[in-house]
């Protein structure tokens, strides 16, 4: 079997541990990534103990109290605390979901692990770069495009075809999705991605766009739709509980109908 390491400089070396609290009736042990390109140096794995008596429930609201209270350094994104805007996404005891709504208690094993998401670019700690994810999804024009004059309204929709824009317009953008998916991880410069690839299937399915072949034009590419093998990492993920794999089988089939 193939091995595969992280060259020397990238491995994680360990940090310094900040102790439980004196008087600590629940602690609850937190490894977190930190590394700080502009400093230099290898990424380390600091390690904070926190009484869970005197804490919120979820893995952000330890974030907030470690960095509130314990270590003013710790760099992470967050912002809503209510899973909608996707900022607090980060691999969390292995898995990529978002801290706001992951509860500290559903988090295996006795340690709490936090890395940033996996093959980014790290800014800083748990912060990474995402210029690329979001110039992806402008990439595929993420607005209402329509060929025939306006109506004096709104331009309606049944309530079927509404329906079909369920487990779609849900997605938050938090990349939980696409930085699962290894054909992203070798192949993130070219490949959509999960999360860019649902949000087109967003509106193609939409019964008022007017661009349904433009749109499968732009998509019909080795690279940017066909580098999905259909692993489902990017289903098991998704925090929101949406299906990007199906969405992507939706647009494969929609270009190989057209064809037919």
């Amino acid at each position: 079997m193939v091995e595969f390491r992280l060259p020397r400089e990238s491995e994680p070396e360990a940090g310094r541990r900040w102790p439980a609290p004196e008087g600590a009736r629940r602690p609850r042990t937190f490894r977190i990534y930190r590394y700080d390109p502009e400093a230099g140096g290898r990424p380390r794995i600091d390690t904070y103990v926190v009484d869970l008596d005197d804490c919120g429930p979820m893995v952000l609201d330890a974030l907030i109290k470690i960095k509130n209270e314990i270590d003013p350094s710790l760099t992470f994104r967050r912002s809503c605390r209510e899973g909608v805007c996707g900022s607090c996404s980060m691999n969390i005891g292995g898995e990529n979901t978002l801290a706001c709504t992951r509860a500290i208690r559903d988090v295996p094993g006795e340690e709490v692990t936090i890395y940033p998401l996996p093959h980014m670019r790290v800014i800083k700690d748990l912060v990474v770069d995402l210029n690329t994810f979001f110039e992806q999804y402008e990439s595929i024009e993420p607005w209402l495009k329509t060929h025939t004059p306006p109506p004096d309204r709104e331009r309606l929709q049944s309530p079927e075809e509404r329906a079909r824009l369920d487990g779609l317009w849900e997605c938050i953008l938090c990349a939980c999705c696409s930085t699962a998916c290894p054909s992203y991880w070798w192949n993130g410069d070219r490949y959509l991605g999960p999360a860019i690839l649902l949000q087109a299937y967003r509106w193609i399915a939409d019964s008022r766009d007017e661009a349904t072949g433009e749109r499968l034009d732009q998509l019909e590419d080795p690279y940017k739709l066909y580098r999905c093998h259909t692993i489902f990492n990017c289903t098991q993920t998704c925090p929101k509980g949406l299906n990007p794999a199906k969405a992507i089988a939706e647009i494969k089939k929609a270009i190989a109908e057209r064809e037919l």
